[in-house]
């Protein structure tokens, strides 16, 4: 079976003669995520947002993982004539924005990796799709009644609303944006990293992480190290996994200042 780059849905913003800037969203998201973040780069960056395979308005494909959407990836910026471009990835974008830099150097400036670290994290999905795989979208009589069915699976209500966004209605009735199935069937892959023996890349790295949050801790550090040797690492007060969400203004300002140096 063949598995060709997918056509991604992106949106541009920014001056295109300033230095380009790939932002890669995290798992149930999409490029609307970083809406907050754009306006605060826009001025000193041509960026560009795509949405990753099986997510937003890119094709969903039964097949997902770093290696497949890091392929994408480089349709996207060969099909933009872009040799190269700096990187800015949250959770599941920032493993795929780290994949990309080690295999692609020459395509990859300065890397930065939002609240994730090279390594293998345990499930913490599972109520989530068990939530999502609960609402019966043949039945759903409202977004708010959706909301209380997901509530029993999923608590944090700043969550449901981050994945309600994908909930759509269409004269046909409601629908995921989102491939729901094969998001499922890629957790395996998802949770972990691949395997890149011998490989490091040699650039700027800022690894920014949440101070509430456990997904980049002292013990992952030996491997960032390994893979990342030129890497600095930042710690956003005030702030859980979805920094970029909860201090934009901060998030923002450590980005430009990494970017800018």
């Amino acid at each position: 079976m063949t598995n060709p780059a997918q056509p991604l849905y992106y949106r541009e913003f920014g001056n295109s003669e300033m230095p380009k800037l790939c932002l890669l969203h995290g798992l149930f998201g999409s490029s609307n995520n970083w809406l907050g973040i754009i306006k605060h780069l826009q001025d000193e960056f041509h960026i560009l947002a795509p949405d990753l395979r099986n997510h937003g308005r890119s094709p969903h494909h039964d097949l997902m993982d770093f290696t497949l959407m890091g392929e994408d990836l480089l349709g996207l910026f060969d099909q933009l004539g872009l040799d190269s471009v700096h990187l800015l990835g949250h959770s599941m974008g920032g493993k795929t924005a780290m994949w990309l830099a080690l295999q692609y150097p020459e395509r990859t400036n300065k890397l930065v990796v939002a609240d994730t670290a090279p390594v293998t994290y345990d499930n913490r999905f599972r109520s989530i799709f068990q939530g999502l795989n609960a609402l019966s979208l043949e039945q759903i009589q409202s977004r708010e009644a959706a909301d209380q069915i997901l509530s029993k699976w999923v608590k944090e209500r700043v969550v449901r609303q981050y994945l309600m966004q994908n909930l759509l209605k269409q004269p046909s009735g409601w629908s995921w944006r989102f491939n729901l199935s094969g998001l499922e069937a890629a957790m395996p892959a998802l949770l972990g990293f691949p395997m890149v023996e011998g490989k490091a890349f040699a650039g700027d790295v800022l690894f920014i992480h949440g101070e509430r949050s456990d997904y980049v801790t002292r013990a992952y550090q030996k491997k960032m190290g390994q893979l990342f040797p030129h890497y600095r690492q930042r710690l956003l007060h005030n702030a859980g996994h979805w920094l970029y969400a909860e201090q934009p203004t901060p998030f923002a300002q450590a980005v430009l200042a990494f970017l800018k140096s």
